[in-house]
């Protein structure tokens, strides 16, 4: 089981996810990649954070790294104040399902389930009393109230999506990670859904952490980090589209070491 540990400049109270010197390398000798590079970030709980990079910046690592999908060769990782960087894999399992949601570009719901049945799958899978009122209650904030019985090929992409959100909020989670949520939507669906990740944030307390691609979908959040072959690349508070572009498109004239 994991133990709340006091990470370094941190403060749990107001502090929703935090890495120290996060560094993660894949391969060896010749054929290494250092995908992040000396990574320090603390985002503040109740917060919509984009994260945004060139390929291969490290955004995705990041996230896993981040999210417990993946353990940094060194570094710190600590989300609502749990350093989850100490346990082993059995308690970093029950940890992500109790403390954790997750929103994929492709959905990944059950094609076997309904609607509804995938929204209380995260109970199961933490071997806990389903919570169907509350699901059906999310599902209907997310306009899926009349397609609870539906199975996933009867929805359209966006609301795929939509049960997706509704999937990954059922557990009341500390911080939801998001990997291009709107990257196979349409225009509307995507800002449908962009809509109901800042209302998470902005109505119900929980902290957002997206990688995307897209200056439009990072211009919801509340602010962007960059990054830049591994590193930190800066901060943007209050993000525009146009400025995202634009810094996006300058991004390998500077590279920051810290935000």
């Amino acid at each position: 089981m994991f133990r709340h540990k006091s990470v370094p400049g941190a403060d749990p109270a107001r502090e929703a996810l935090r890495l120290v010197r996060v560094t993660k390398t894949y391969g060896a000798d010749d054929n290494a990649v250092t995908a992040l590079d000396d990574v320090t970030l603390s985002l503040p709980a109740g917060s919509f954070t984009a994260v945004m990079g060139p390929s291969g910046s490290g955004k995705s690592t990041l996230l896993q790294c981040a999210a417990g999908l993946d353990r940094p060769d060194r570094g710190i990782v600590a989300v609502d104040g749990t350093e989850v960087t100490a346990g082993g894999e059995a308690a970093l399992t029950r940890f992500r399902r109790a403390r954790i949601g997750f929103v994929f570009q492709q959905y990944n719901l059950l094609p076997t389930l309904t609607v509804l049945e995938n929204a209380v799958l995260p109970f199961k899978l933490a071997g806990r009393r389903p919570d169907r009122a509350g699901a059906r209650e999310i599902l209907g904030r997310v306009g899926l109230g009349d397609r609870l019985g539906h199975y996933p090929d009867a929805l359209s992409g966006g609301q795929r999506q939509r049960a997706a959100i509704a999937r990954a909020l059922v557990t009341r989670p500390s911080v939801v990670f998001a990997d291009e949520p709107t990257g196979a939507l349409d225009l509307r669906s995507a800002r449908e859904v962009l809509g109901l990740l800042r209302d998470a944030v902005r109505t119900h307390g929980r902290t957002v952490v997206m990688v995307t691609h897209d200056p439009v979908a990072a211009a919801y959040a509340d602010s962007v980090v960059f990054l830049a072959d591994g590193r930190l690349a800066g901060r943007m508070d209050a993000p525009r589209a146009d400025a995202v572009a634009e810094r996006l498109a300058h991004l390998g004239d500077s590279v920051a070491v810290g935000v």
